[in-house]
């Protein structure tokens, strides 16, 4: 039977690219340097025992499927390198297990990954509050339909891709709705707990007022995998 590790994923500042400074100054400027250095400690300690529990299995030609990759072969690879050199946790975890014998697929669209991205930029770019707020309404009018489009092509691309009795691991934002689009056919192991990773990200802007909670989910994320 088919298998797919599922990893539900916090993403950093590195994995956004050209944006990515825009979102560590706002991140800094709504949380606070202290609490944005301990996300950032969270973040890490989440993809340390990521790592970990893949260290111990035999990756050698298990499909990698990863939340925003648009290519593979050596442009996929090039995309890997130069995010991981930027910092990502994520990517540079990709890299190991390309080392070891993994396979990178192309996962998404390139036109639908472009497209949120292009909003978001828009958002980061904007100097005028009157343009932010426009900005981000127009985001917040197509998100719904790109996530559901980006959900149904990379279940798609995984069907058609994972072939008979063979393993693959996908890395995606805890938001994305990717399991209930999965044929049967398809055995998932959820690697941690993709409602426990939202219930983090929710709760960060609001730490203050939910600290037991927010705490308790941090904890859960940096816990080891059994």
């Amino acid at each position: 039977m088919r298998a797919l590790f599922y990893v539900p994923v916090i993403h950093s500042s590195a994995d956004l690219g050209s944006i990515a400074k825009e979102v560590t100054k706002r991140g800094v400027a709504g949380l606070g340097q202290e609490l944005w250095e301990k996300h950032k400690r969270t973040v890490e300690g989440f993809w340390n025992v990521i790592s970990d529990y893949f260290d111990s299995m035999d990756v050698k030609g298990v499909k990698i499927y990863q939340d925003g990759m648009v290519a593979e072969d050596e442009v996929g690879k090039k995309i890997a390198e130069d995010t991981a050199k930027a910092g990502s946790k994520n990517y540079q975890l990709i890299l190991k297990l390309l080392d070891r014998g993994a396979v990178l697929v192309k996962t998404e669209d390139f036109n639908l990954v472009k497209k949120e991205y292009d909003r978001l930029h828009a958002i980061t770019q904007a100097r005028s509050i009157k343009r932010k707020i426009i900005a981000f309404i127009k985001y917040k009018l197509v998100k719904t339909i790109l996530l559901n489009k980006r959900d149904a092509f990379i279940a798609k691309r995984i069907d058609e891709t994972l072939g008979r009795d063979e393993k693959g691991i996908l890395f995606i934002g805890a938001f994305h709705k990717i399991k209930k689009r999965l044929p049967k056919t398809i055995q998932v192991r959820e690697i941690k707990d993709a409602v426990k990773v939202k219930t983090y990200q929710r709760l960060l802007p609001f730490h203050s007022k939910y600290r037991k909670q927010f705490d308790k989910v941090g904890r859960y994320l940096v816990s080891e995998i059994t």
